[in-house]
């Protein structure tokens, strides 16, 4: 089976792409299509760093909503801005 491949909407080439949508939603299948395995890395850290700065509890729905608006940003808008108070760890 050849690997799924895809013009990433976040990094703007061509790459690697998720195995399967993330999740069962019109979303999650958009995400399968237009976003690399190297974005949703990128994601992934960004989404973690999202729950901690806002305190977000991604079992409350209105939590969630604000998780999903960002997703949205991050891969098909204008990028994500992180919260104004946020000072990234040094290395």
């Amino acid at each position: 089976m050849s690997e799924h491949k895809v013009f990433c909407a976040k990094l703007k080439q061509e790459l690697p792409g998720l195995a399967e949508p993330p999740f069962d939603s019109d979303l999650g299948q958009k995400i399968y299509e237009q976003v690399s395995q190297q974005a949703w890395s990128q994601w992934t850290e960004y989404c973690k760093m999202l729950l901690n700065e806002y305190r977000l509890n991604p079992a409350r729905k209105q939590d969630q909503e604000v998780i999903v608006k960002q997703m949205e940003q991050f891969f098909f808008g204008e990028g994500a801005a992180p919260p104004a108070q946020y000072v990234p760890p040094a290395h």
